[in-house]
């Protein structure tokens, strides 16, 4: 993990000091990929400015002190005085050649100062590194650092993905510890089979399949299926009991919190858990007696669940299918389980549909998927296509998840105070902030559309209004990812005051996953708290929390990470293919150019303003277009342009692209 860390913090500065009257404040930095910086300003809505020259060492998150002087432009100007807190001291990069011996060369476009690296080390021109900061005291030298871990050649495909892990802060590699504990547990598989069919429900008579991407590895989730007396069906969903497994307070315990999760990057898997965990003793390998802790629903024709039952089983998964090899069979309506799959996919479209009533919002996906050759390197691009069998598979998920959380809410949550009630951690959804709507409905405006919405009372019902709106015209997808952006960051918390704003359900937790993610381990724990009826204690709800923050964060970590090696390879494959011609939608307008993703990869570029023909252009923030002086022409969001690779650097992550006309 990226550790924080804080010197002294303080920063000589040459000029005279303020006077006791000189307004300051305290804050942290948020930089742009220019370097300027800016601190929320309390008494004001605009950010303080910090100009990079003002700037006086201060890194992206660092928490700083600063002075107002005046303004540019309308925006007041600060600078800073003091860093209090380094938001990090471990950077990842490549060796360079500095005019004092070697550098750092930050990846991070946030980090703009070299590190001066401190000998002994073996590293040479040209090797990506880690560093941790050992000096970093003025803004007249660069910070001084030793190597941590030595990575491997820039620019080799490995390389450069662990160099996206370690960048993130997370680790690849499981100490000796936590693998000797797995391995244990993995010896005395064959005894703990036998202990625990005695006391599970059992579910190895009942048919059971598992559906996942064809390449995956671990298989958390398995859906069964069973037709009752009277005609309606009895639907398991059974998840890989990890909480069985891992034990709280051990090592694999400890280890899976700091991890929160597996990071997935565009061609490995950072996983949560040792492999024989997460791909064996917990994964619901098909053909083998599995543990699993289920949630079992009675449901009618038309989807609706009238019983519910939440325990630990033991199960026998009977098939395991691709999402292909699903979808084949429901196409066809033969095959194997051809009759259970189509039970099941006619009571997901049934639920699907009442979600969709309830105001869930669908935002689909536009996803590609890189194909690699045995070096990693790009050699195309297929489309990543959401098909039923994929929608079946989330509809009973999300049906576990919100009965989980419905059930939990109601019998301990509900009319009881903090100090006698167990607590859950959420996946909590909120509104939209309302500036963002304002500026979502300015956008679509201005293509041509409107938001049928009070910005103030935005209800999911309204995105749904808009997305069928846009639905078939050339801007869809430019909307939707406009309306993505505007929604809040989901996060988990134990306090469940607003929902799950995206699906419209008023509990929701998430609880399908816990090979992969700590919060359903611990929704895990807390079920099986909540039904034996033990004694708690009365720290708990503050643990859960601090773990709920701590998963939130370590998601948008992960987020980043795997963006990041899409981006890379987006380059990378743009890269082999300078010269070439391609048709592209605009996806941002700015005075110095407009951003263009190219139509199949999503690969983002930007044809700069000088390179478009003929004319000087001016930035209509109104319309979201650049405008040629004398003939009018506009570049428009959402326009499609055809364009050609005019450059690729894997080094600034960044594709130029020259109008085709």
């Amino acid at each position: 993990m990226v550790n924080t860390f804080c010197y002294s913090g303080t920063v000589k500065d040459s000029r005279k000091k303020q006077s006791k009257s000189t307004k300051t404040r305290t804050g942290e930095i948020s930089l742009s990929a220019r370097g300027v910086g800016y601190i929320a300003d309390p008494e004001n809505d605009a950010d303080i400015e910090i100009q990079p020259e003002s700037r006086n060492s201060a890194q992206h998150g660092d928490t700083v002190e600063i002075v107002l002087e005046g303004k540019i432009r309308g925006r007041t100007q600060g600078r800073v005085v003091k860093v209090t807190h380094r938001a990090r001291n471990t950077f990842v990069g490549t060796v360079e050649k500095g005019s004092n011996g070697l550098i750092l060369k930050a990846d991070s476009r946030k980090m703009s100062d070299s590190i001066s690296l401190s000998l002994p080390h073996n590293a040479k021109v040209g090797d990506k590194v880690a560093v941790k900061i050992s000096q970093w005291k003025t803004s007249s030298g660069n910070p001084t650092g030793e190597i941590t871990r030595a990575i491997g050649k820039s620019g080799t495909h490995n390389a450069e993905m662990e160099a996206i892990v370690f960048e993130g802060g997370f680790e690849i590699d499981f100490s000796k510890q936590v693998e000797e504990e797995a391995n244990g547990i993995k010896a005395r598989q064959s005894e703990i089979m036998k202990e625990e069919e005695k006391t599970r429900r059992d579910m190895r008579g009942v048919t059971t399949f598992t559906i996942d991407p064809a390449d995956a590895k671990d298989f958390d989730d398995a859906i069964s299926l069973k037709t009752l007396s009277n005609g309606d069906t009895e639907i398991g969903v059974h998840i890989a009991d990890v909480s069985f497994y891992v034990r709280e307070g051990t090592e694999l315990d400890k280890e899976a919190l700091k991890r929160s999760l597996s990071v997935y990057l565009v061609d490995r898997t950072i996983p949560m858990l040792p492999e024989v965990l997460s791909n064996d003793l917990c994964s619901l390998n098909p053909h083998t007696d599995k543990l699993a802790y289920s949630a079992i629903f009675k449901i009618n024709s038309s989807g609706k669940v009238y019983d519910r039952w939440f325990g630990r089983t033991i199960i026998h998964s009977d098939k395991r299918f691709s999402y292909e090899d699903a979808q084949e069979v429901l196409n066809k309506k033969s095959g194997d389980y051809s009759t259970e799959l189509t039970t099941l996919n006619a009571l997901a479209k049934n639920m699907q549909r009442e979600r969709h009533k309830n105001g869930a919002i669908d935002f689909g996906d536009d996803e590609v998927k890189f194909v690699l050759d045995e070096d990693g390197k790009p050699i195309d691009v297929v489309r990543r296509i959401r098909t039923d069998s994929h929608k079946l598979v989330e509809e009973f998920m999300l049906l576990a998840n919100r009965e989980v959380a419905t059930y939990f809410y109601n019998l301990h949550q509900k009319n009881k105070t903090r100090e006698n009630s167990l607590p859950l951690i959420y996946r909590v959804h909120d509104i939209p902030d309302a500036e963002r709507v304002a500026n979502l409905a300015v956008f679509v405006r201005a293509l041509g559309f409107e938001l049928p919405a009070d910005t103030e009372n935005l209800s999911a019902k309204d995105i749904n209004a808009l997305l069928e709106r846009v639905q078939g015209d050339a801007r869809e997808q430019l909307i939707k990812t406009a309306a993505l952006r505007t929604m809040a960051k989901a996060i988990y918390t134990t306090k469940n005051t607003v929902g799950h704003f995206g699906l419209s359900f008023k509990y929701y937790a998430h609880f399908t996953s816990p090979i992969r993610r700590y919060p359903d381990l611990v929704v895990h724990r807390m079920l099986d708290l909540c039904q034996k009826k033990l004694k708690f204690d009365s720290g708990l709800w503050r643990k859960l929390e601090d773990i709920a923050i701590r998963a939130s964060e370590q998601e948008k970590k992960a987020v980043d990470a795997e963006r990041a090696s899409i981006k890379y390879k987006q380059v990378e494959y743009m890269s082999d293919h300078i010269g070439e011609e391609f048709q592209g939608t605009i996806t941002g307008v700015t005075e110095w150019g407009v951003y263009v993703a190219e139509d199949n990869s999503k690969s983002e570029g930007m044809i700069k303003v000088r390179d478009l023909p003929d004319d000087y252009y001016n930035l209509d923030q109104k319309n979201y277009a650049l405008v040629g002086e004398r003939t009018k022409r506009m570049f428009t969001l959402g326009d499609t342009v055809h364009m050609k690779v005019a450059g690729a650097s894997l080094e600034q992550r960044t594709i130029d692209y020259v109008l085709v006309e």
